[in-house]
């Protein structure tokens, strides 16, 4: 989700579908889908493009797992699904590979900005950024001071800290990753949608914002 991602439609971004546990309509930034394999093994489709028809559930570890106690894949697949216990995190990890592997894109085609000083200078640019990231476990004073910049010059981005430096190392080749930024375009919004489906799966919020 080539070096420049197309963005989404506006009527994909808008899809709603049908929560298999909560039984809620719910656009699809709140849900992951899933299908299942020939042999009958539920899989996690983060990107909604394998063929077969799609078993929505709420993109949280607790609704997920509730899905695989219950049984609940077999029923609205009415067919036999083999969900293993360990579906929440192989859909966790699917997320974090998918939102790795948009910043490396995004690294390549340089929509990329990475650094304190290096995102302090986009935010004053005339292109700003529309995404910041910063790693879960880094200070919390840059990434305050980041976005208390970008709130004194008028702007609101978005804020991902649902990935940790060794991940966001792991996606750029750098170690020691905790400042980055996106700018605005196809890669951006993809990694925002990710972001809000990874939180729920994430002990601590992965979009967040601080006034």
């Amino acid at each position: 989700m080539t070096a420049a991602a197309p963005k989404m439609e506006e009527d994909e971004a808008m899809r709603q579908r049908r929560c298999i546990v909560a039984g809620e309509v719910m656009p699809d930034n709140r849900l992951v889908r899933f299908v299942l394999a020939p042999d009958g093994q539920v899989v996690p489709d983060v990107a909604a493009k394998l063929p077969g028809r799609g078993l929505w559930v709420s993109a949280t570890r607790a609704a997920v797992s509730e899905a695989v106690e219950k049984k609940l894949f077999s029923r609205a697949a009415k067919a036999p699904a083999n969900a293993s216990g360990d579906l929440a995190d192989r859909t966790e990890k699917a997320l974090v590979t998918r939102m790795l592997g948009d910043l490396g894109l995004a690294r390549r085609s340089g929509a990329l900005v990475l650094g304190f000083d290096n995102v302090l200078r986009a935010l004053e640019s005339p292109k700003p950024p529309k995404l910041l990231i910063d790693a879960s476990d880094g200070a919390a004073d840059g990434k305050r001071k980041l976005y208390n910049a970008a709130h004194a010059r008028g702007m609101k981005p978005e804020l991902v800290t649902c990935l940790t430096s060794a991940e966001l190392g792991l996606a750029l080749g750098r170690e020691n990753v905790i400042h980055a930024a996106v700018q605005p375009g196809g890669l951006a919004e993809r990694l925002m949608f990710d972001a809000e489906r990874l939180q729920g799966f994430r002990a601590r919020s992965g979009s967040e914002r601080d006034s």
